[in-house]
């Protein structure tokens, strides 16, 4: 595995991290921690420090099993949740930015992660007066100061990820998240370079499209209910994968997974720090950690990303 400063952190964190959206039940199956601890011990054997989650993720259902799964090793983790989401059933939240309610939020994640402290809090695409609110980024100052948060970061969303981006220092934020893939290169064009200006840390989430990058999946493809892919229009859902088909052809260089590919290509992006695929089980997360090996520069494997 290799390792990157994100940003001013100074936090040492792996080129590939866990994603584990999973854990809270959307991803088409239900978890339970025998089968979170074993992700969770391929993670260790494989150099993986940074874990992502969401106190929405379920109702801090995610959390919950990350929790149990690293207390015993807590100072090895870099555990990153967000704020701002409530569950309530499948695909349905409702939105809650007030400093009071992300205070309780964080005392609940607090809770479930069986921490004393959170290496990094991340708003969770919060926009217009959710963001510009001068007595929420207070509140979260003064848990930093009472060392309930080491940093705090901002998950940002597509309406306001570039003004967002530049306002990062005015909030405290030291590090961004935001979607990025071989499919959607959009924060190319404003917030990476932003990023790279500020010297931000940079998490990229759904490097690998939602999982049409993963390779498993050719045109004509359907997906069931519980799956989030199920909501994408069927028409888009067809382009996509017969642009991911040519994609395979052209660009994955042969003999390599094209889910490693598509991980690999996300870091050769200087300003990116980490790709923070999500995964169903232990053989995934050994895939995963396999890609900070490639070489996207000359297109030899294995070498230095």
């Amino acid at each position: 595995m290799k390792y990157r400063k994100l940003g001013k952190t100074g936090m040492d964190v792996s080129v590939i991290g866990m994603g584990t959206w999973q854990f809270g039940g959307e991803w088409g199956r239900d978890y339970t921690q025998p089968e979170v601890d074993a992700i969770f011990d391929k993670a260790r054997e494989t150099g993986i420090n940074l874990i992502d989650t969401a106190e929405c993720y379920g109702d801090h259902l995610s959390e919950e099993f990350i929790g149990r799964a690293t207390e015993k090793d807590r100072e090895n983790w870099v555990l990153a949740t967000k704020f701002g989401h409530k569950f309530h059933d499948l695909y349905e939240r409702t939105r809650h930015f007030s400093a009071d309610d992300v205070r309780r939020q964080l005392e609940d994640s607090l809770r479930a992660l069986r921490t004393d402290y959170i290496d990094l809090y991340q708003m969770h695409t919060g926009v217009g007066e959710e963001f510009d609110n001068d007595e929420l980024w207070t509140m979260l100052d003064k848990q930093k100061q009472e060392g309930k948060i080491r940093h705090i970061g901002l998950s940002i969303g597509k309406k306001e990820d570039s003004y967002q981006t530049k306002r990062a220092a005015d909030t405290g934020a030291e590090s961004i998240q935001v979607i990025y893939n071989r499919l959607d290169r959009s924060p190319e064009e404003d917030v990476l370079p932003s990023a790279e200006e500020q010297h931000l840390g940079v998490l990229a989430r759904v490097p690998m499209a939602s999982g049409y990058l993963s390779g498993k999946y050719k045109p004509g493809a359907e997906f069931a209910d519980n799956d989030v892919r199920h909501r994408h229009d069927k028409d888009e859902t067809r382009r996509t994968l017969e642009m991911v088909e040519e994609l395979a052809k052209n660009e994955v260089p042969e003999g390599v997974p094209m889910a490693q590919w598509a991980l690999a290509w996300c870091l050769k992006h200087q300003a990116v720090t980490t790709v923070i695929p999500g995964c169903k089980n232990p053989e995934q997360v050994a895939s995963n950690a396999a890609a900070a090996d490639l070489d996207m520069v000359s297109g030899n494997h294995p070498q230095s990303v």
